[in-house]
């Protein structure tokens, strides 16, 4: 049988885009080392609200992070569910396997969870992305999706292409498929980003999705004319683009936003200080921490106080590698 193969085909400008990025992650690596815990959490949370904004999820950035931070935001419901559930599904990536069907299946059920009757598993009809009344895709059949995907994961773990290159094809060919009833697009983003982190670290803290919605017209034209061409070169070219753009602005920002209280999503606000105060120098456990609050919500509670302040690197589990362990315990991360 003939192995699965995506149609791509190298060019001058991909070969320096390539040697570009490659130079700035080392530079990165070199003068910063690992992206600091504060930078990590604002950058999470830009990509969530422009991957989300593309979608047309119209809350704000302010209105973002107040309800990443447990707190009640006006709002359309189903907005701040997909807000909520963004942010589930980006706290889950670090333990996904990028080439797993099933953890796919998991991270979309987390991220469509109550906005979609098929949250978690592959489309069950067939489906066309329009533009306005034009059809502009037709998606392979429903009963082809799971073998498409089996298939574009086997070639990323057997290609020899550069994991920048082959992160780029994966996010086009996901998106021709359109395995999902909806979710696809915020879907083959986060996917992207995984298959990156997984290479290099701290591309799992690039806001690439802010640049994807700068350019978002060039982004749907360039993935319409990959379909047409039946090549994915110039999506790949873009994406290598944005890629440089987004890494070039880590640069400039990194050791700067952990040393300004002025960034409305780092700020150390009362929650954050509270919980450092009430849990000390003592190592707790959710339990222990909950009761010194006097709360009694868990879920409320990882919301509000323990998933921040684990996103801004304040606190740190003792069993790192176990989230879920019932021996879990936390203490305030070492300076």
């Amino acid at each position: 049988m003939e192995q699965y193969q995506p149609p791509f085909h190298m060019t001058d400008d991909i070969v320096m885009l390539l040697t570009e990025i490659s130079e700035q992650i080392g530079r990165i690596s070199v003068l910063h080392g690992t992206v600091n815990p504060h930078l990590r959490r604002a950058n999470r949370i830009r990509t969530i609200h422009a991957s989300l904004a593309i979608e047309q999820n119209t809350l704000s950035l302010g209105q973002v992070t107040a309800i990443v931070r447990g707190r009640r935001v006006l709002g359309n419901p189903n907005e701040i569910k997909e807000v909520q559930n963004a942010y589930e599904a980006y706290e889950m990536m670090l333990r996904l396997d990028p080439l797993s069907i099933h953890d796919l299946l998991v991270a979309h059920g987390q991220m469509m969870a109550g906005l979609i009757s098929e949250s978690g598993r592959f489309r069950t009809g067939d489906v066309g992305v329009f533009a306005g009344e034009r059809l502009v895709h037709m998606a392979p059949p429903a009963h082809l999706v799971a073998e498409h995907i089996q298939n574009l994961m086997e070639w990323y773990a057997r290609t020899a292409l550069h994991p920048l290159l082959k992160s780029a094809i994966f996010h086009y060919e996901f998106e021709f498929i359109h395995p999902f009833a909806d979710g696809n697009g915020r879907m083959g983003r986060m996917w992207h980003t995984l298959l990156l982190g997984q290479w290099k670290e701290v591309l799992f803290w690039l806001p690439v999705e802010e640049l994807i919605r700068a350019r978002q017209q060039e982004y749907y034209d360039t993935l319409g004319a990959a379909d047409a061409q039946a090549d994915s070169t110039d999506f790949v070219t873009l994406i290598l683009c944005i890629l440089r753009d987004a890494i070039a602005e880590l640069d400039r920002t990194h050791g700067q936003e952990s040393d300004q209280a002025s960034d409305q999503v780092m700020v150390m606000d009362a929650d954050l200080q509270r919980l450092l105060c009430v849990l000390g120098d003592d190592v707790l456990s959710a339990a222990e921490l909950m009761a010194r609050f006097g709360l009694s919500h868990r879920p409320s509670f990882r919301r509000r106080y323990l998933a921040p302040a684990l996103a801004a690197g304040l606190i740190e589990r003792t069993i790192p590698d176990k989230p879920q362990s019932s021996k879990q315990r936390y203490r305030r991360c070492k300076r």
